[in-house]
């Protein structure tokens, strides 16, 4: 199955976050569109505001199983090798998924500041 990660190619975290994945992957599981692209996005139904809450992750064979924010990081960590021992461990301890979400928040809402803005 393939999927396509929706990042902000702006943001200097989600670029690194994407070159990191690339490399990983091999994009043999991944495929990348950056938020600032509005032609790509488009043929998801996905706008700028859509946007607005995060990361998106794509089932290409099937786009309307889509997850965001955390919860795109989390599948994504899921689908790759040791990801779902991982994620299910995270999920088992009571409260991480809950410090994970407000954590992603933060990030995602402070991510210009604290990480920096490619131009």
């Amino acid at each position: 199955m393939k999927y396509q990660v929706v990042y902000d190619s702006k943001c200097n975290l989600c670029s690194k976050f994407a070159q990191i994945l690339k490399q990983f992957d091999r994009e043999q599981t991944f495929s990348y569109i950056p938020m600032q692209d509005p032609i790509a996005l488009a043929d998801y139904g996905i706008t700028p505001t859509d946007c607005e809450a995060g990361m998106i992750l794509i089932e290409i064979d099937n786009p309307s199983r889509r997850w965001q924010g955390s919860a795109a990081a989390e599948e994504i960590a899921c689908l790759l090798p040791l990801g779902e021992a991982f994620i299910a461990a995270y999920r088992a301890i009571p409260g991480m998924k809950w410090l994970g979400d407000r954590s992603y928040e933060q990030i995602r809402d402070h991510r210009y500041q604290w990480f920096g803005e490619r131009h």
